[in-house]
């Protein structure tokens, strides 16, 4: 265990200077929601809506950062430090692959949770945006949207040659997932037949289920987006582990 905290302590002090985190993680998502702050205030989401447009769409500015953390920053992260054989150096000491990745995962948890309190206070501070169901159930399909499309990133950083080959899987893999989930579109707009094709997506699974949970909808079918979810976790984190490349 003192290895993982001198690991993750000595990580998160290089991506802070790094600094591309923190823009695109914390600030970005948190520019998105001040746009549409500003755009639409605290008109309701429809006519007659018991909720507002802000409220609708928190659960979306919460997805942009786990995507920019769990799609882009983690793989290249990962396939930079095996390119400069730093992971080399890594496989003549006890450290485990699932140690190293276990401390980049936790470096982009806790972007995405800064994310998420910045994202909490300035919507509830200045558009008084409130949480309309249970919090346990939010933060909970948060930290599945979460853990699933970071462990994506796991995989694609645990097995990509280097930082090139990473930077291709992890752009076709953010674009499609960031338009297409329900992140900027609204799945409902899209057609029939996309719908069916995008709701394989687990980040689609975990926004409407973070939507559901913020507004307080009954989740009547939360059940299949939960599964999905964890079953997507689970087999790129042991995919990740067992196909691991140090060099």
């Amino acid at each position: 265990m003192r290895r993982f905290f001198v690991l993750l302590r000595h990580e998160m002090k290089l991506s802070i200077r790094d600094m591309n985190m923190i823009i695109f993680a914390v600030l970005m998502p948190l520019v998105i929601l001040v746009v549409l702050g500003i755009i639409y205030g605290g008109k309701p989401a429809y006519d007659g809506a018991p909720y507002t447009f802000m409220e609708q769409s928190f659960g979306a500015a919460c997805a942009v950062s786990m995507c920019a953390g769990g799609l882009m920053g983690l793989p290249l992260v990962v396939s930079d430090y095996r390119e400069r054989k730093i992971l080399k150096r890594f496989r003549v000491t006890p450290a485990h692959p699932a140690l190293l990745l276990a401390v980049e995962l936790s470096v982009y948890v806790l972007y995405c949770a800064a994310s998420l309190l910045t994202l909490a206070l300035a919507a509830g501070i200045f558009w008084r945006v409130r949480l309309h169901g249970s919090v346990w159930a939010f933060l909970g399909s948060w930290l599945l949207t979460m853990l699933s499309t970071l462990s994506i990133g796991m995989l694609v950083g645990g097995v990509a040659k280097n930082t090139k080959q990473a930077g291709v899987i992890a752009s076709l893999l953010y674009f499609p997932m960031l338009v297409f989930s329900g992140t900027t579109l609204p799945v409902e707009v899209m057609p029939r037949a996309m719908q069916r094709a995008v709701s394989f997506l687990p980040l689609t699974q975990g926004m409407a289920l973070m939507k559901d949970t913020f507004l307080g909808i009954p989740g009547g079918n939360a059940g299949l987006p939960v599964m999905v979810m964890l079953g997507v976790t689970a087999l790129c984190a042991g995919l990740a582990v067992r196909f691991f490349r140090w060099e």
